[in-house]
């Protein structure tokens, strides 16, 4: 895991939001994401600078409606604002899995 990954994930494993379990590296479909939770259908990725380029953007567009289709809600951060606001997201990752148990 990125530093980022491992801040994020510090905050979110053994259930600390909502009592949701959410796990790494799960696999939906043909996609690998970063973390999921089954109960609330969501999925968090965490993007690195790897993302910020033109084909990059177009593949994860293609994967995140791949990923709406199957019914799961994709919340995309990128590694500085995991770093630099870990508790805005944390709240954001919180108010999304409310809205969706």
């Amino acid at each position: 895991m990125t530093e980022s990954e491992r801040k994020l994930w510090s905050r979110i494993r053994r259930k600390q939001i909502l009592g949701l379990q959410f796990y790494r590296q799960r696999p939906i479909g043909n996609y690998i994401v970063d973390f999921y939770c089954p109960e609330a259908q969501l999925v968090l990725e965490v993007d690195g600078s790897q993302h910020m380029n033109k084909l990059a953007i177009e593949r994860d567009k293609y994967r995140d409606s791949y990923l709406k289709q199957q019914g799961v809600k994709v919340l995309r951060f990128d590694n500085l604002q995991v770093l630099n606001q870990l508790d805005a997201v944390v709240e954001k990752v919180y108010q999304s899995a409310v809205s969706r148990v």
